[in-house]
C-alpha cells in the first residue's frame, strides 16, 4: 500500500476525504493528546493509542472503527504499530504538517 504525498493531488483529496467524516476528525483530534483523551492505556502512549482504546471512545463497534482507522492510515494521516497481539495508532505528524502547508498554499 502506498501512501498519499500531501504536495500532490491525488495525497490531499485522500487527505481532505479522510477527515470530512465527522468520527475520523474527532479520531485524529483525539490523537493529538491520548494521555487526556485515552486515560488509563496500560502500555506506553509513545507506541500510540491501543486499538481498543480508540473503539472505546467512540462507543462504535470494533469493525466500524478499524474501517476509519484504515481510511485515516490509507491517507497518511496515521500510523499503526503491531506489538504482539495489540495494533497502536498515533498521528503522522509530519504527513499532517505538510497536509496544512499544502493546503494553505493552495487556498
Amino acid at each position: 500500500m502506498t501512501i498519499p504525498e500531501a504536495d500532490t493531488e491525488t495525497g490531499l483529496d485522500e487527505m481532505l476525504k479522510a477527515i470530512a467524516n465527522p468520527v475520523r476528525l474527532h479520531v485524529l483530534q483525539q490523537l493529538k493528546d491520548p494521555e487526556k483523551h485515552f486515560p488509563g492505556q496500560a502500555h506506553p502512549y509513545e507506541l500510540g493509542v491501543c486499538a481498543g482504546k480508540i473503539d472505546d471512545a467512540c462507543g462504535l463497534s470494533q469493525s466500524t472503527v478499524s474501517a476509519h482507522l484504515a481510511v485515516l492510515q490509507h491517507a497518511g494521516l496515521i500510523t499503526a504499530r503491531r506489538v504482539g497481539q495489540y495494533v497502536f495508532y498515533k498521528r503522522n505528524e509530519p504527513a499532517i504538517a505538510a497536509f496544512l502547508e499544502h493546503l494553505e498554499q493552495r487556498l
